[in-house]
């Protein structure tokens, strides 16, 4: 929807970042690579971030809404080995929240 993108000044803020582990989400393709390309990167993120923390870890940052895109209807676009599965790959951020509080 190109809202929303991580963008900075410079290339050099980016690396700053990776190399602080602040980034704590990249959009990926079907083999779990960054990937610039729609609709893997819908917004065309730098460096396909889509989730940064803050230096102590305690504060996420994230452009992609999982709560609206948790089951593969509500997706715009669904992957043809994902169209027959109820969840999108989203569920897992959820699951995952949910294993660590259990």
């Amino acid at each position: 929807h190109g809202e929303g993108r991580v963008a900075f000044a410079n290339s050099n803020e980016s690396q700053l970042l990776a190399q602080k582990d602040q980034v704590a989400l990249r959009y990926v393709d079907g083999f779990g690579e960054s990937t610039m390309r729609y609709p893997m990167n819908p917004n065309g993120s730098t460096d396909a971030i889509a989730g940064t923390t803050s230096e102590d870890g305690r504060v996420l940052i994230l452009m992609p809404h999982p709560e609206r895109v948790f089951r593969s209807v509500q997706n715009s676009w669904v992957d043809r080995a994902q169209s027959n599965q109820d969840y999108s790959p989203w569920i897992r951020l959820f699951l995952n929240a949910w294993n660590v509080l259990e």
